[in-house]
């Protein structure tokens, strides 16, 4: 214990590490295959209109509050809870406040066993894009319907967990921060040269013309703006989790408003590029814009069978596809592993070693598609927005007065304005009620 005292506590070693991290953290499934879907649905252009103004309010309040919040207390949401209650309640709110940062650690494992089953998934679907194989398939249906099934995938999604399990062990600068640092760029790169393809595809412009061409009586319909919100809400990574997690790894001179506003510029970019690559290109072929997972394992693969040089086309896709998983899988186990590490004192091998097993464990027993599809529904619903509220709450409410305002400013060369406090114990946490009853009440919002 002593000795692992003395290494001190890993940190981003530069403010691009944190920022290119938070983004990988928030880029993902979501961008992918529910934006498109839900911005075409849902009123094309018009749609964009609600989503931008939750991208920003919740930007500007709950991001910022997360990362400002892991910064401060320098621990993840069990140490964080904890300090916050005995700030205000004394010695006898530490153990409360640690139960209560149960909740926010256990959605971030749920939701990353539940994702660990989709990436093994893409790692097949890659394996078969690079030997050529994936576009002689002539049942895609099929094909995907032997990997979906109960005990179907083992070998990939143990693939998956190695990997991802592999860069955790070697910590947050070494592992999570340059690979970061090489996986996002990549997603970019690789999605604006599908995005180039796709532009010349013949029928393409219709495609376009579902995403963008407003179709403004969608704003009186109420599930555009429920539906914007739980879209805004999931992509940034709101959980009380992994965004506090990475802020306690955030030095004290840097701006977290800044990268605040990278993070939600970027995400967006990435979401409004995945659009216009994935639903042009099934456009084109006239398939079905369908979401969730035919969009990804059934109609786009059709896509590259009928596309010229599709083959090459595929490998790019389902390589960018399978960093933008990665990037978020890291971000969801760092936080029941920096539990671990900062509250039981284990070391980061031990901590990551008891949460492969973990993982591995439960993850097998969710592999078809409906078992998967019920255990990701389940958390995100009911424990991933609730986690997001307690911490909240315990930022802006808990703490004392004027804590999580000297927080955000620490780094800063301007303080913030008079909105600070409306804005962020208000609305936000008010928002962040609303998602929870509404994510009850559709089934679902994210």
């Amino acid at each position: 214990m002593g000795k692992r005292k003395e290494k001190g506590r890993d940190e981003f070693r530069t403010r691009m590490g944190f920022i290119v991290a938070c983004i990988g953290s928030a880029v993902g499934m979501g961008n992918i295959w529910m934006f498109p879907y839900r911005t075409g649905k849902f009123g094309g252009a018009a749609f964009l209109i609600p989503y931008f103004i939750f991208v920003i309010l919740l930007g500007f309040s709950g991001v910022i509050g997360e990362m400002a919040f892991g910064r401060g207390v320098k621990t993840g949401p069990l140490g964080a809870f904890s300090k916050a209650m005995e700030m205000r309640f004394g010695s006898k709110g530490k153990v409360p406040g640690r139960l209560i940062g149960l909740v926010p650690v256990l959605g971030s494992l749920g939701i990353a066993i539940g994702y660990s089953v989709v990436v093994g998934w893409f790692l097949k679907y890659l394996c078969s894009a690079l030997t050529g194989s994936l576009t002689k398939v002539e049942d895609m249906g099929g094909y995907f319907g032997e990997l979906a099934v109960d005990f179907g995938s083992i070998g990939w999604q143990m693939l998956g967990l190695g990997i991802t399990f592999l860069i955790m062990l070697l910590g947050v600068t070494k592992g999570i921060e340059k690979m970061n640092k090489v996986m996002m760029p990549v997603f970019f790169v690789f999605f604006i040269v599908l995005m180039i393809r796709v532009v010349t595809l013949p029928g393409a412009a219709d495609g376009y013309r579902y995403l963008f061409v407003p179709q403004w009586e969608q704003l009186g319909n109420i599930k555009t703006w429920v539906y914007a919100l739980g879209q805004a809400f999931f992509s940034l990574s709101l959980a009380g989790s992994g965004t506090i997690v990475y802020g306690s790894y955030l030095k004290k001179d840097i701006d977290i408003v800044g990268c605040a506003k990278n993070v939600a510029f970027f995400d967006t970019c990435a979401a409004l590029l995945a659009g216009m690559v994935v639903i042009p290109a099934v456009f084109a072929f006239g398939l079905d814009a369908a979401s969730g997972p035919p969009l990804m394992f059934i109609t786009l693969p059709v896509v590259f069978q009928k596309m010229p040089f599709g083959a090459v086309f595929a490998v790019i896709f389902f390589i960018a596809v399978l960093f933008a998983a990665i990037t978020s899988l890291m971000n969801l186990f760092e936080t029941p592993i920096e539990a671990l590490q900062e509250q039981f004192h284990l070391s980061r091998g031990m901590a990551v070693g008891i949460i492969a097993v973990i993982s591995a464990a439960v993850g097998i027993f969710i592999e078809s598609g409906d078992a998967v599809g019920m255990w990701m529904d389940a958390v995100s619903i009911y424990i991933i927005p609730l986690g997001a509220l307690l911490a909240g709450i315990m930022f802006f409410w808990v703490c004392p007065k004027g804590y999580a305002r000297g927080q955000v400013e620490e780094g800063r060369e301007k303080p913030l304005g008079k909105w600070f406090e409306p804005v962020t114990k208000y609305v936000f946490v008010g928002i962040t009620l609303v998602v929870y009853v509404l994510g009850i009440f559709f089934g679902g919002i994210g």
